[in-house]
């Protein structure tokens, strides 16, 4: 027997036994009592099974259908073409417009220096003085050189004096009076050697002797002549080329005397002094080193994909670290047509016109450049992108699906960014938001945006 039957054979022994005890006419009277008690039996009966086999559940009448995901909302815009702007960087740092060395122009001991780093000076102004010993003694030198050619020059200007004339005259007389006497010998020795009175030998000499007295006329004549006549015009223009070099000598000895003053010709601001006092000084040596104060300009690097591509006139947006308030819109001046020999990058250079109070030569700023690209692109919203591992995709639609599909990073311009692909085109409808949720080919349903 099973444990239900027994629940239901006790049951009903207790009804039967309720049953004895009354009164059989009074449960004639009651019929609603036995429906009541049936009740209670079949309950009782219930309840007992279900306690007494919890192992047994019902079985589902038919298998469940496997679950669809709902198709993902998104919103959609259509690509249309543009020029992407990449925005680059430009490291530089501020340099004197003008910027000089002053230099010695001739030797000596630096005797004294006037100015310290930080002064200004002015064109003219002293900066050192060398001593000028050497420079003096030269001077006198050329002095008395010249003194010398100009009286030769007097001489040739004035002519021969008559005295000078008068002894050239008596030097003539007196050579002639000596050619007279060795012809008079010449002759008394040929008549001698005719008559055997002497050897041939002092024939010969008395020859030479008459020579000798001729050639010395000649001379003497020469020279009266040339005093008589004064300097010929060759000679007058040699002399004055000769005063002429020995005045150019002076004027070179005092310009090395002034020269031992050494001054600025340009107002400036003294960077740097080279020397100090007692060094010995060579000509073109370092004294100073000067730069404008007033006139900065800003040399900025090129980075290499923008070599060659940059021309005057591009604008150009300055800022230092060390001056937080300043921002300065200004436009590239000029390119430099060769590569730093430092940095290997061409440099381009921006000219100040108002300079900010604090802005110093040797400052570093930074100049943000705008550049357009030449690559053909697509400009659209930056949550059009989905980034995963470094990689950038877009979500295309088609027939109510998303396609996953990798695109280049042309140009990041904040809000907007600039993609490209060869199988995007103008036109294309993509989602432009809910794509960080979407899998390649998952089902979209278009909200309105």
């Amino acid at each position: 027997m099973s444990p239900r039957d027994e629940i239901i054979t006790d049951t009903q022994a207790i009804v039967e036994e309720d049953i004895s005890d009354d009164d059989y006419t009074s449960t004639q009277r009651k019929p609603w009592l036995g429906v009541l008690l049936a009740g209670l039996v079949l309950g009782a009966g219930v309840i007992g099974w279900r306690v007494l086999a919890p192992g047994k559940t019902s079985q589902p009448a038919t298998a469940q259908a496997p679950q669809t995901l709902p198709p993902r909302p998104v919103e959609t815009t259509t690509l249309t073409t543009g020029q992407g702007i990449r925005t680059y960087q430009l490291l530089g740092q501020v340099e004197a417009t003008q910027q000089a060395t002053i230099r010695a122009q001739t030797d000596g001991i630096l005797k004294e220096i006037m100015v310290q780093p930080g002064d200004r000076v002015t064109p003219g102004m002293t900066i050192a003085v060398l001593d000028d010993a050497d420079q003096r003694l030269a001077l006198s030198q050329a002095e008395a050189q010249l003194a010398q050619q100009r009286s030769n020059m007097a001489r040739l200007e004035v002519g021969t004096r008559p005295e000078i004339i008068a002894q050239r005259q008596a030097a003539l007389r007196s050579t002639l009076a000596r050619e007279q006497e060795a012809r008079d010998n010449l002759q008394r020795n040929t008549n001698l050697v005719r008559e055997g009175a002497i050897s041939q030998r002092l024939l010969v000499e008395a020859r030479a002797g008459v020579d000798d007295a001729h050639g010395a006329r000649l001379a003497a004549e020469a020279t009266l002549k040339e005093a008589k006549a004064g300097a010929t015009r060759e000679e007058m223009e040699a002399q004055r080329a000769l005063v002429g070099a020995a005045s150019a000598a002076v004027n070179q000895a005092r310009l090395a005397l002034q020269r031992t003053k050494i001054t600025s010709n340009s107002t400036g601001i003294v960077q740097e002094r080279k020397v100090s006092v007692g060094d010995l000084v060579q000509t073109g040596g370092e004294i100073a080193s000067l730069v404008a104060g007033d006139r900065l300009d800003v040399f900025l690097e090129l980075p290499e994909e923008l070599t060659g591509k940059i021309t005057p006139g591009t604008r150009v947006e300055l800022t230092a670290r060390a001056l937080p308030n300043w921002k300065s819109n200004a436009t590239i001046t000029g390119v430099v047509p060769t590569a730093d020999g430092a940095s290997r990058r061409q440099r381009v250079r921006v000219q100040l016109n108002n300079l900010p109070r604090g802005l110093v030569s040797g400052m570093a700023v930074t100049g943000t450049l705008q550049s357009a690209t030449n690559q053909p692109s697509f400009v659209v919203s930056r949550d059009v992108l989905t980034k995963r591992q470094d990689k950038w995709f877009v979500y295309t639609v088609a027939e109510g699906r998303a396609k996953q599909q990798e695109v280049q990073m042309v140009a990041d311009m904040g809000e907007k960014v600039a993609i490209y692909h060869p199988q995007l085109r103008a036109g294309q409808e993509i989602v432009s938001r809910g794509g960080n949720m979407l899998n390649d080919g998952a089902t979209i349903r278009e909200v309105g945006n």
